[in-house]
């Protein structure tokens, strides 16, 4: 193995720390379990986890990926072992400029494989300038710390100096070591007397990926994991600190919060301008920094015990005071009036028949709906107790209640060809046209129309009337939204 790639970045000095934040806890390491258990975990989660991600490399043959004989013979038996199945796509809108310039392919386990090879060889850069800006921020070096705060204090003072600072670093950390590199010193010799003028005597540097048998190769691969961790660490930390206060699991601290920051939001609006932001950056930029310094941080750590415990707790228990006097959230929940239509029918329409109760329906199934135009038969429960509140509401009353106001609902509707029942039952019943009951004795073929004479004798096949019930919105807990 080699000691290190020649002209590639890589973080050979201290590998990057993992966090330990207090009451996180991390499930334990592969290490502390023996060679069976890790056989075990590995064969029973591979089948799962590779059904939906092992793609055919013979359908990508067409791209310029370098594939070895044994990344294509794996792939194949993985394909012979686990099913094939589909994968559901979105159908968006095609984008030509994706399709034109971007190519996205799917899955695959040996493209993933040599992406991340070749991301790792390449990702030293990003860890050496985390190494060296670690070491800036602790102390490790205090000229070095206090030229950062030199700098700090001129662009806050200053803000116009920020366009100079890119150019700053182009200069001293880009185009001046590239020049050293072509103009080195003579070797053993005394370089007060060192020159730089004349033609370059040496090649300039190329950036080279690291080898992937060299010690660098697993130095990234050691820095990588260590980042993901850290990643992962102050995810969930900052999750645990922010989302309980503000997915108003806890609604009345969730209303404070959105109270405060509403007016602080509306006094900084107003007020914006007046404020000394330049003093304000350098304060912060000074405070941030002087944290780091471990004399500091010791004197914090000192100090926390007796002075901010005792006073935090005392302000929290002030604060949750506050919020149960002065927030109240009593208001009722939504409540809506649901309809439901007991349908009734009878097969001639004679009044001489009985009505036969048919089902409680949405819909009144008039005879101008369009279930009644397209011929199809009514949809319903038959028992009045099948009938189920919308999701997400409850029951608000206990019984339903008849509309005594058949008139009104019919005229909403704009209903048709209809008999209404203002006393008794309240009804709503059909109605035969006229054309169907032939030419009247004595009309010399003379035909009325629905809205003509009392209706006797036109009774259709359907009635129905209408049900009320008021329903609430549910109020979920934190212990039904956690089942």
């Amino acid at each position: 193995m080699d000691e290190y790639t020649a002209d590639a970045f890589a973080n050979r000095d201290e590998p990057i720390s993992v966090l330990s934040l207090p009451g996180n806890e991390t499930p334990p390491s592969d290490h502390a379990k023996g060679k069976r258990d890790r056989l075990k975990e590995t064969i029973s989660g591979s089948t799962s986890k590779l059904k939906d991600k092992v793609q055919d490399i013979g359908t990508q043959s067409n791209k310029e990926y370098g594939y070895s004989l044994q990344d294509r013979l794996f792939t194949k038996l993985l394909q012979q072992v686990l099913p094939e199945e589909e994968v559901e796509e979105l159908h968006l809108p095609p984008d030509i400029r994706s399709s034109k310039y971007i190519n996205r392919p799917r899955f695959s386990l040996p493209l993933m494989t040599n992406n991340f090879r070749r991301f790792n060889a390449r990702i030293g850069v990003v860890f050496v300038f985390q190494n060296r800006l670690e070491r800036l921020i602790t102390w490790r070096k205090p000229s070095h710390t206090l030229s950062l705060l030199a700098v700090c204090t001129f662009v806050c003072l200053d803000p116009y100096i920020l366009a100079v600072i890119p150019i700053a670093c182009a200069l001293f950390f880009v185009l001046v070591p590239a020049y050293l590199v072509r103009h080195p010193p003579p070797p053993q010799q005394n370089h007060a007397s060192y020159t730089i003028n004349g033609p370059p005597i040496a090649p300039p540097r190329i950036i080279k990926p690291a080898g992937e048998m060299s010690k660098d190769f697993f130095r990234n691969m050691r820095d990588l994991q260590n980042s993901m961790d850290d990643f992962s660490t102050i995810h969930d930390a900052f999750l645990k600190l922010i989302t309980p206060p503000t997915n108003f699991s806890n609604e009345p601290l969730s209303s404070t919060i959105f109270l405060f920051l509403f007016l602080i939001g509306c006094l900084l609006f107003i007020i914006s301008h007046l404020l000394p932001w330049r003093l304000i950056a350098l304060l912060a930029s000074w405070t941030t920094i002087a944290i780091g310094h471990p004399n500091v941080q010791q004197l914090i750590l000192a100090n926390h015990e007796k002075v901010i415990t005792p006073h935090q707790k005392h302000a929290q228990s002030w604060f949750d005071t506050w919020i149960a006097h002065d927030i109240i959230l009593d208001t009722p929940p939504e409540s809506r009036e649901v309809e439901v239509f007991e349908l009734q029918h009878r097969s001639n329409g004679s009044r001489s028949d009985e009505w036969e109760s048919w089902l409680f329906t949405p819909t009144p199934f008039d005879p101008l709906s369009s279930q009644r135009i397209s011929g199809s038969r009514p949809k319903g429960t038959r028992f009045f107790e099948d009938v189920q509140p919308p999701g997400g509401w409850e029951w608000g009353d206990k019984k339903w209640v008849l509309d005594l106001q058949s008139r009104e609902w019919v005229e909403e509707r704009m209903v048709q060809g209809v008999e209404i029942e203002i006393e008794g039952e309240r009804w709503v019943s059909d109605l035969v046209p006229a054309e169907d009951e032939g030419p009247k004795a004595g009309g010399a073929g003379r035909v009325k129309d629905w809205e003509e004479g009392d209706g006797r004798g036109r009774i259709g096949e359907w009635r129905r009337r209408r049900w009320v019930r008021m329903v609430r919105r549910k109020v979920v807990t934190n212990g039904s939204a956690g089942a």
